[in-house]
């Protein structure tokens, strides 16, 4: 993620059972706005609808940066425990089309 970031919103906690319908389909982040998911139990399928469409398994403690525009879904797996932060930057810039998943 770019440098210079400032949080302007949390979700609530998310689970399995929790998860919008629209979170589980395919969906993006506002113009000027990344998105941050952090898996704090259990484990998460993250998928980019890109073409090729790529995804991420996710583990408690692994982080990964929505960059803006970019389509995603999210496939929680039973048990798992995330939530979505928001940065947005100060001016808006180009984004990157692909990110990297943080592991502790």
């Amino acid at each position: 993620m770019p440098a210079g970031l400032a949080l302007v919103r949390r979700t609530p906690e998310f689970t399995d059972r929790t998860t919008p319908a629209g979170l589980r389909r395919a969906h993006r982040v506002a113009s000027g706005v990344w998105g941050r998911l952090h898996v704090l139990e259990g484990r998460l399928r993250f998928v980019f609808e890109d073409e090729p469409a790529t995804s991420h398994e996710l583990h408690a403690g692994d982080a990964i940066a929505i960059p803006p525009d970019v389509a995603h879904r999210v496939e929680p797996a039973a048990g798992c425990r995330f939530v979505v932060e928001f940065p947005r930057a100060a001016r808006l810039t180009s984004s990157p089309r692909r990110t990297t998943v943080l592991r502790r």
